[in-house]
């Protein structure tokens, strides 16, 4: 098949200011890709966020208009193993977009969540035989129909939908902000969703401030929850080390530390994991690491992982499953986006296998979206049965005057 690829540009404002080690940030802006066939619509999130380890919004507007340019008359096959070729791409945010359209697009014309047509085509390839799923999945120009269109292929579709069948919820983590700028009733509420890890920003303040906040967060937490701490690469090796000795005594209720120093060595880095009473994650420092990544190489024990940073959803979960196959822990988060990339997200999550909490509760630090975000229950991000990534677009409810505000801007 050869389906019509179309860019929606977009700009949402957030809540409140999202302040990290990097800066500031009050409104994410990217560009919504849709891919159509026969009345079939496949979404990817294109929201570049350079801090993160993607390209700019720049680069990627010409990545994604060039593309559409090139590959106008390319097969869902074509793109796909372009894309693939690609890796590591210097557009991955853009490259993930267009690949997450792609095959959100062909698992809602097989009638199959994006969870098991992205397990469909990982066990294959990990047999080192992915054509024939592509050719029977992704390039049935003729016999690929809509699944309310087409009689179901019980002997695959379904049996490889019950094969891989996910859970129907993943646990994610409460995304909460600079820990200096924390309010006690934003603790509560993340109390009373149910959130068992709460993520918080490091390395914004003072170093003696920010502890003193840790500190008195952890003396208001209940025993079975845990914080989570990112500092973004934002302090030195001695500074880490001292923050590693000063948490010592609650060491029990610290889940990880992302990122928590630049210019260490993996020497030293493994060093730090070793004398450190907690898990050590490396994140936004992946892709300056080459590619392929050797799991076995890396000196921290978690790999925090964004499909937008690695360059598509097929790589960033080849990596996660050799990196738990190595023995490492593996989260996959968000980079603040739309809906549209969160429900492919989820997706990619479930499919990982992993059962810590994922960084997916993004979606409340936007004042408005592309569309309805995945449900969060008792700290659980619902997963839906319906084909495809579950995203809808609501383009539609906004013509009509919804509480939904798309800002259009033109391509820089």
């Amino acid at each position: 098949m050869t389906p019509r690829l179309a860019l929606t540009p977009y700009r949402l404002p957030l809540r409140r200011p999202w302040r990290s080690a990097h800066g500031l940030r009050r409104e994410r802006e990217g560009w919504l890709v849709q891919a159509h066939w026969q009345g079939c619509c496949g979404y990817g999130d294109c929201a570049p966020l350079p801090e993160a380890g993607t390209e700019t919004s720049i680069v990627a507007a010409k990545r994604l208009s060039t593309w559409l340019r090139d590959h106008n008359q390319s097969t869902v096959k074509t793109q796909l193993a372009v894309l693939e070729r690609q890796i590591p791409s210097p557009t991955p945010a853009a490259d993930a977009a267009l690949e997450t359209a792609l095959l959100d697009l062909s698992a809602r014309l097989c009638g199959l969540t994006l969870y098991a047509y992205l397990m469909s085509l990982q066990r294959v390839e990990s047999a080192r035989d992915r054509e024939p799923v592509l050719d029977q999945h992704a390039a049935r120009d003729v016999e690929l129909k809509p699944a309310s269109a087409r009689e179901p292929d019980l002997k695959s579709d379904r049996d490889r939908e019950q094969a891989w069948k996910p859970e129907l919820d993943i646990e994610v983590n409460a995304a909460l902000g600079a820990v200096a700028d924390l309010q006690p009733a934003q603790i509560d509420q993340a109390l009373a969703a149910g959130f068992r890890v709460l993520k918080v920003k490091v390395g914004v303040a003072l170093i003696d401030r920010e502890l003193e906040a840790i500190q008195n967060l952890c003396a208001r937490l209940p025993a079975d929850v845990r914080l989570r701490l990112d500092a973004n690469r934002a302090w030195t090796l001695a500074t880490t080390g001292k923050l590693i000795d000063a948490l010592r005594p609650i060491a029990d209720q610290i889940e990880c530390l992302e990122e928590p120093c630049a210019a260490a060595t993996d020497t030293q880095l493994r060093t730090l994991q070793a004398q450190a009473p907690f898990t050590l994650a490396l994140d936004e420092s992946l892709p300056a690491r080459g590619w392929p990544l050797d799991p076995e190489q890396l000196p921290l024990r978690r790999l925090v992982l964004k499909p937008g940073v690695i360059g598509g959803l097929r790589p960033t979960l080849s990596l996660a499953w050799q990196a738990q196959a190595a023995g490492l822990e593996v989260v996959i988060t968000s980079l603040i986006e739309s809906a549209a990339g969160l429900w492919s997200s989820a997706q990619l999550a479930a499919a990982t296998g992993s059962r810590l909490a994922h960084g997916l509760a993004t979606a409340d630090w936007l004042a408005t979206d592309l569309g309805p975000a995945p449900a969060i229950k008792a700290g659980r991000l619902q997963l839906p049965t319906c084909p495809g990534s579950g995203f809808v677009y609501a383009d539609a409810s906004a013509k009509r005057g919804s509480v939904l505000d798309l800002v259009r801007f033109s391509n820089p």
